[in-house]
């Protein structure tokens, strides 16, 4: 078995992680070792010096490819690198003292809460179920915040009616409660009524189905999503993360504190929440020159 090969199963074996994002690190490998090929003629890693990843992160970005994804692919090359060292396959590391670019600060993109709401109680969704199985898409994806995997994985046994949960498994299996609004229980109720009036037979236990009954795929969710929010916002993305980044950006404008939020998403640290907290403050400081009486001297 290849060094490759051998990272990748340590990944989905020991690390538990998602079938997706074993693939992101494949492709971002193949990319580095035909960069390599090409260039030193060589794709023995342990050939590989720091001047040769430095290439190819100047390569990138000379491509086009954007700070956050150099980032990404770096990282996951560092994380190959340190795995071949452990494991005594290489005995020096070429990423080590690589210094990445600096990251442009982006704040998170999110739907403003008029034009949720316009979309949630006032839009016709239709009378059958596909209708209201897209409508139940969005609101599930914009009141708990989940993942788009983590929507489509959800199984029946996942939605506690009465007790106004779910349940989601998230990033390396990791199991999470979600809190439901009653409201929400009800809009879900009347989904499970029409699914099962609607005659379909399903593939196993699947909560969220298509009209053969089948699981639902990454790309149907992606589509519900940027069709209907296209009705009612122009932002430049309109895809299931945005949704993601909107109940965030919405909880913290309504006095929610950063942990519960935190806890909600699954993040496995506070950091990663904190992204949320610069929208907020744009919010506080345009509220602030509005208010206070010497804003406008």
């Amino acid at each position: 078995m290849g060094y490759k090969e051998s990272f990748l199963d340590y990944l989905k074996f020991e690390k538990h992680y998602s079938q997706h994002t074993v693939r992101s690190y494949k492709n971002d490998l193949d990319q580095f070792f035909v960069f390599i090929a090409s260039h030193c003629g060589s794709e023995d890693p342990e050939s590989v010096i720091s001047s040769d990843v430095r290439s190819w992160m100047v390569s990138m970005i000379d491509s086009g490819y954007s700070t956050t994804s150099v980032h990404r692919k770096i990282s996951g090359l560092r994380s190959f690198y340190r795995f071949l060292r452990r494991e005594g396959f290489v005995t020096t590391d070429p990423v080590e003292k690589v210094i990445l670019p600096k990251r442009k600060k982006r704040l998170p993109l999110f739907v403003e809460e008029e034009s949720l709401n316009r979309l949630l109680d006032s839009y016709d969704f239709g009378d059958g179920f596909s209708g209201r199985r897209d409508r139940t898409i969005i609101e599930m994806l914009y009141l708990t915040g989940m993942r788009r995997a983590e929507l489509v994985g959800l199984r029946d046994g996942d939605i506690d009616i009465k007790g106004l949960t779910v349940k989601v498994t998230g990033k390396r299996n990791k199991e999470r409660i979600i809190p439901l609004l009653s409201g929400f229980c009800d809009d879900i109720t009347i989904y499970l009524e029409q699914r099962s009036a609607s005659g379909i037979a399903r593939e196993e236990d699947w909560f969220f189905v298509t009209d053969r009954g089948n699981k639902l795929y990454d790309k149907y969710v992606y589509n519900v999503v940027n069709r209907y929010l296209d009705m009612v916002t122009t932002i430049e993305k309109k895809s299931p993360h945005i949704l993601r980044h909107t109940f965030a950006t919405h909880m913290l404008n309504h006095g929610a504190d950063l942990n519960s939020i935190k806890e909600i998403l699954g993040h496995a640290n506070l950091s990663a929440t904190q992204i949320y907290t610069h929208n907020t403050f744009e919010k506080l400081k345009d509220v602030y020159k509005q208010a206070h009486p010497r804003a406008a001297k």
